[in-house]
């Protein structure tokens, strides 16, 4: 089998190994699963008069969750082969925060500025930023992109998207 791309050094350390990772999965797993039950319990998992109750079918698949849990936990635990290799390092944690972080400013962003405005910004930092485009190019293509889609769903669709609660776009009458 080969070796993963990125190596355990000192200047790149693994941040997670498989076991840990696969051990945590499988708790939260387990709390899903219990959850289901829980719920599927109080909707009322057995048999009635006139067929399954609401609760009965989540009951088991809840059972299904919950068993996954425990033998994924069984075996990154207690397995004769335990993968003791790196989940991720400092690396490739670095490359997953460069699009997680900026995801999540986005979002934030789009409660105030809307999915259009947001999303031409958010277009145009990434093309600059991460896809070592020229700011003029990607500014347009932002702006070209999303004017598209506000005429596909604003005009043409009749479906109006969320504007943001400061509503940047109201002069456009939409």
């Amino acid at each position: 089998m080969a070796e993963p791309h990125s190596s355990n050094s000192p200047d790149n350390p693994t941040l997670a190994k498989n076991r840990t990772v696969d051990a945590v999965v499988s708790v939260v797993l387990m709390l899903i699963g219990a959850v289901v039950i829980m719920e599927a319990r109080r909707l009322g998992a057995e048999w009635t008069s006139d067929g399954p109750g609401s609760g009965y079918f989540p009951l088991y698949i809840g059972i299904i969750i919950e068993v996954s849990g425990l033998g994924i936990f069984y075996q990154a635990v207690f397995g004769n082969a335990p993968d003791h290799g790196p989940f991720v390092d400092l690396e490739q944690a670095q490359r997953v925060l460069s699009v997680l972080l900026p995801a999540a400013l986005y979002v934030l962003v789009t409660h105030f500025l809307g999915l259009y405005l947001a999303s031409a910004i958010y277009i145009a930092l990434f093309m600059v930023i991460l896809g070592k485009y020229p700011a003029g190019k990607s500014v347009f293509l932002a702006v070209i992109v999303n004017t598209l889609f506000f005429l596909m769903f604003e005009v043409w669709f009749k479906v109006p998207l969320f504007k943001g609660t400061l509503d940047p776009l109201a002069f456009l009458g939409y």
